[in-house]
């Protein structure tokens, strides 16, 4: 998890990426990652826009890596943090864009409880299609009970988790607050001069150190 997303989130985060995509950061839709020419990771956000159109006509969507970012919510991305597209699409960054979509989607003012845990639920399952929605709701396209996905119907995504997981989950997610990890400096080793017998009052420290010794 990249060092910049606060404990609350990076939690959160962990529990979106083991659901939507297991296999990780190098994930396209249907586990279809091993046809690629290289890994996700190893792409270049200018190469992952040119692929995506294609693997949607292949494999049928254009989700991508460990949160199955689409191609346009990573259009999207690109022109609002204002990234360059020729940097690599690897796990810190897709966890950093994966952290803004959070915030996109209430994580803050659920974090400070302006909004109800029922709220942010139905806005991640807005998200990411994997989510359930935690009360009854209109949905994308017709109206969804307690547990399905806010996209149920649209012949493509279903809920993966239990809603009960989700409330547990962000409750742990409140809970563990926004801090930041601390990253601590490696202790520096000591290096020890050695002993330089030319030195000005090297013999006499030396002659007196003996004396007090007898």
């Amino acid at each position: 998890m990249d060092k910049t997303v606060p404990a609350g989130a990076a939690l959160l985060l962990d529990f979106i990426g083991d659901t939507e995509a297991p296999q990780g950061y190098d994930t396209i839709y249907g586990n279809n990652q091993r046809k690629l020419a290289k890994p996700v990771t190893n792409m270049t956000l200018a190469e992952v826009q040119a692929a995506q159109s294609g693997w949607t006509k292949t494999y049928g969507s254009s989700a991508t890596g460990r949160y199955q970012f689409m191609k346009k919510t990573l259009a999207g991305l690109i022109v609002e943090l204002r990234l360059s597209t020729s940097q690599k699409l690897d796990a810190d960054l897709q966890d950093r864009l994966a952290f803004h979509l959070l915030k996109r989607r209430g994580y803050e003012a659920y974090m400070a409880g302006k909004i109800s845990r029922t709220e942010f639920g139905k806005r991640l399952a807005q998200e990411w299609a994997s989510f359930p929605v935690l009360a009854d709701v209109r949905g994308a396209s017709r109206n969804v009970t307690r547990g399905q996905s806010y996209y149920a119907g649209d012949g493509l995504n279903k809920a993966l988790v239990a809603p009960a997981a989700v409330e547990a989950v962000l409750d742990r997610v409140r809970a563990a607050g926004n801090a930041v990890p601390t990253v601590v400096a490696a202790p520096q080793p000591v290096v020890l001069e050695p002993a330089n017998d030319n030195a000005p009052g090297f013999w006499a420290r030396l002659f007196a150190a003996f004396r007090r010794a007898a």
